[in-house]
C-alpha cells in the first residue's frame, strides 16, 4: 500500500509517516517547502510538490496512492487560511481522492465539534467530516483531544523559566495522549476492516486534571509553579465581548477555543472497546508521567553538559 501524508512536517505528521515507513509502507509526502522538509527526504520519504490553497497541484500527487493520511490543519488564529485551506482545499482533496479512486482517507478532526460550531476552525473540521462521509470514500476520522508534545510549552516550560501558568477554576479531566501512540492507532487503521467508514474519539487510558499536571512538573522540576486562575465563566464572558469587533476575532476564537480544552463530555473519557477494536493494549500506551520524566531527565542532562562546557571554557581561558 501506498500513502500519501498530508501535514507530514507537524509533531504527529513526522510520527506517522516515520511508523509507516518502520511498517514497510511506500510513503509520499505533499509538501510546499521542500527544504523543511528535508529530513523527511533523508528517512527515504518521496517528497512531492502541492498545495492546498492551489487545488490543481493536489491531483498529480495522488498517482500511485492507494492511501490518504490528512493530519494537516491551520492554527486556531490563522483566520486567512481558514476557508483556503481547511475548506476549499480539503474539498479539492476529497474530490480528487474520489477521482482517484483512494481505498483510504484517514482524516483527523477534533472532540467537542457539535457543541462548539462557533469556532470558525471547527465549524470547518465538521464540514469536512460531513463532506468525507458523504462521498464514498471509505474512511476513518479520528477525534483528537490534546497532545503530550504541547504540554511542555503549557505547563513544564512556564516552570522552568518562572513564568506564570493560567488555568481556569474548572475541574476537568482531558485524556492526552502521544504522538506515537495515535500514530500507532492511524495505520492500525488501514490494516483492521471494522474501523472503516467509522469515526472515533481517541483518548488515552488515563485522565489528568490541570492542577495534576502542574504538581507532576513542579516535583521533577524541583520548584514551584505561578498558577494564576481564570473563572471560565470570565473566559466566556472575553470570547464573546472580543466576537463583537472583526479586529479581535483571533481573541476570541483563542479564549473559545480554551473553553472547549475546558469542556469535559463523555467522548474525552477512556474508551475500552476501542482499543479492543484497534488490537492496542492500554499497558503498552506512553503515560504522561513518564513521558514528562523523560523530558526532565533529558533536560537536565543537557544543562549539566552546557555547564561543563561553560567550565571548560573558563579553564581554558586560565590556562
Amino acid at each position: 500500500m501506498s500513502l500519501l501524508v498530508i501535514g507530514s512536517t507537524g509533531t504527529l505528521g513526522r510520527q506517522v509517516v516515520l511508523q509507516a515507513l518502520t511498517k514497510g509502507y511506500q510513503v509520499r509526502c505533499l509538501v510546499r517547502n521542500f527544504p523543511r522538509a528535508n529530513f523527511l527526504k533523508d528517512w527515504g520519504v518521496e517528497l512531492v510538490y502541492g498545495d492546498l490553497s492551489k487545488p490543481e497541484t493536489i491531483p498529480p500527487c495522488l498517482k500511485g496512492i492507494t492511501a490518504i493520511i490528512d493530519v494537516s490543519t491551520s492554527r486556531i488564529d490563522e483566520q486567512d487560511a481558514l476557508k483556503e485551506i481547511d475548506w476549499k482545499g480539503k474539498l479539492a482533496l476529497i474530490e480528487a481522492a474520489k477521482i482517484g479512486k483512494i481505498e483510504k482517507f484517514v482524516f483527523f478532526s477534533t472532540q467537542n465539534l457539535d457543541q462548539n460550531n462557533q469556532i470558525p476552525l471547527l465549524k470547518l473540521k465538521n464540514g469536512i467530516e460531513t463532506q468525507l462521509r458523504i462521498s464514498g470514500i471509505p474512511y476513518t476520522i479520528f477525534r483528537l483531544t490534546g497532545f503530550y508534545q504541547g504540554l511542555i510549552e503549557q505547563y513544564a516550560i512556564p516552570i522552568l523559566e518562572n513564568l506564570p501558568i493560567w488555568v481556569t477554576n474548572e475541574t476537568t479531566y482531558i485524556s492526552y495522549m502521544d504522538t506515537q501512540d495515535i500514530a500507532k492507532f492511524c495505520l492500525r487503521a488501514l490494516q483492521i476492516p471494522q474501523t472503516t467508514n467509522q469515526t472515533f474519539s481517541l483518548n488515552g487510558p488515563k485522565s489528568w486534571l490541570s492542577s495534576e499536571i502542574i504538581n507532576l512538573c513542579e516535583q521533577l522540576a524541583g520548584q514551584e509553579a505561578k498558577v494564576q486562575q481564570i473563572p471560565l465563566f470570565l473566559l466566556k464572558v472575553l470570547s464573546n465581548f472580543f466576537s463583537l469587533f472583526e479586529w479581535s476575532q483571533n481573541i476570541s476564537n483563542r479564549l473559545a477555543f480554551a473553553k472547549i480544552l475546558n469542556t469535559e463530555s463523555n467522548s474525552s473519557k477512556f474508551n475500552a472497546d476501542l482499543y479492543k477494536i484497534f488490537k492496542v493494549d492500554s499497558s503498552e500506551i506512553i503515560q504522561l508521567d513518564d513521558y514528562f520524566l523523560e523530558y526532565f531527565i533529558r533536560l537536565l542532562k543537557r544543562l549539566r553538559d552546557i555547564n561543563f562546557e561553560d567550565v571548560q571554557k573558563q579553564k581554558n581561558l586560565i590556562i
